[in-house]
């Protein structure tokens, strides 16, 4: 099972960065305006809306299987950081009733 979401994770992991590395800046709009060529080939609108809602989904996933492999992996090992410190009990010191010679004048 530990084995599969690892798997999981991992092929995500790529294809999340390698979404993200296809997708255009915002201002790459710009050089259409000033005479560039158009990028047809996902259709008029663009890539944008299919990769933005993959983009999505894929960081969704990986959430999960984040969340996933932390529960898996650090369930049974919480301890508390008191554990094993005795109590002892605190250190006294004694007050001299009148103050040392010399001093107070």
């Amino acid at each position: 099972m530990q084995f599969i979401i690892i798997a999981l994770h991992i092929i995500v992991c790529i294809a999340l960065i390698m979404i993200v590395l296809l997708q255009q800046g915002k201002g790459a709009g710009m050089g259409a305006a000033f005479g560039g060529s158009s990028q047809t080939v996902f259709g008029s609108a663009g890539a944008t809306p299919f990769l933005s809602k993959i983009t999505a989904a894929a960081a969704i996933i990986f959430m999960f299987t984040s969340l996933t492999l932390a529960f898996i992996y650090g369930k049974g090992r919480v301890t508390s950081k008191m554990e094993g410190v005795t109590t002892e009990a605190p250190m006294t010191q004694e007050v001299p009733a009148t103050p040392p010679a010399g001093e107070g004048k």
